[in-house]
């Protein structure tokens, strides 16, 4: 099979390269390096990529600390299941699926894939492969982030950093739904943007003043260091600042300070894709690239908004 490895970190994305692989086969599956039981093969017809994932630990070792390249990063997908592993419950071949693939096996820029498929949902017929794969991160982080750590209930207050980003996009939309009043951050540009995708208020992070935002119940940050940490001061007494820039640099005086990593949810990916599908959250996709053309999208030559998408599968 085709498939998007690396092997040199230093190298970033400009040291990718497609290559042929072997494919994975279900008669195989159980004594495949890596595999578990309760795995499925999926052909792979969309797949994400997360701009910093070159610098995860996780990209260039296993889980007991071995190297592993070349390594086939991406981790977000939308396809078709092929085969099933000893022990896979709750999917069926030929079934439409899409998820978050494990850290530390090789990943989704390639043909087929191995995954757990406890970490992949239903994907409906009437949403598109490419959606489905721009749903995955960004929905997964935003949902995580708002409901199960943010705790967020309708009549609050949310500032969201990154507000016209892929996953700030995504927060504020979902926030919005819930019935949150929502405060958008960015650079100018993404003004407008973070206002369609329903901010009620927009902050220009480089020429307004942070600090004049009043009190909120909820802060979901995708930038941290500076700006992260003065945002702890926004806080109300008992709100909370959730990050996923890592450790917060600063506390609120009397509320939580959260940072975590997203983690694969079958039933929260249902809850997204249903909003999808309900015309109730869209995704913020820039571009759409052929598998064969990964490398030169992942190293552009001007600045694209929104997420890339390697479509495997036309």
């Amino acid at each position: 099979m085709k498939a998007i490895v690396v092997t040199d970190k230093a190298a970033g994305t400009a040291g990718m390269k497609l290559v042929e692989r072997p494919e994975p086969q279900a008669s195989r599956l159980a004594s495949l390096e890596g595999a578990n039981y309760g795995d499925v093969v999926v052909q792979v017809h969309a797949s994400g990529f997360t701009w910093d994932e070159l610098s995860w630990p996780s990209t260039w070792i296993d889980r007991l600390g071995r190297d592993r390249t070349p390594s086939i990063p991406g981790h977000e997908l939308a396809g078709v299941v092929t085969a099933l592993g000893y022990g896979t419950t709750g999917l069926s071949v030929g079934q439409r699926v899409f998820g978050l693939t494990d850290w530390t096996r090789d990943g989704t820029l390639a043909e087929y894939v191995v995954v757990e498929a406890r970490n992949l949902a239903p994907l409906p017929g009437d949403v598109d492969f490419t959606a489905g794969a721009g749903l995955v991160m960004s929905g997964l982080t935003a949902w995580q982030g708002l409901f199960e750590h943010g705790r967020l209930q309708a009549g609050q207050s949310v500032l969201v950093h990154g507000a016209a980003g892929v996953v700030g996009s995504m927060a504020t939309q979902l926030a919005r739904e819930a019935g949150a009043y929502v405060i958008g951050t960015g650079r100018a540009a993404g003004r407008q943007a973070a206002l369609d995708f329903g901010a009620k208020e927009f902050v220009d992070l480089d020429n307004d003043a942070l600090e004049d935002v009043g009190g909120v119940n909820l802060v979901f940050d995708v930038l941290g260091g500076d700006i992260g940490k003065r945002s702890a001061g926004l806080i109300r007494a008992g709100g909370t600042l959730v990050t996923i820039a890592g450790p917060p640099e600063a506390r609120p005086a009397n509320g939580l300070a959260i940072d975590f990593v997203v983690v694969s949810d079958r039933a929260q990916l249902g809850e997204v894709v249903q909003r999808v599908r309900d015309g109730r959250l869209r995704t913020n996709i820039g571009n759409v690239a052929a598998l064969d053309d990964a490398v030169a999208a992942f190293n552009p030559t001007e600045r694209i908004k929104g997420k890339t998408i390697i479509r495997v599968r036309p």
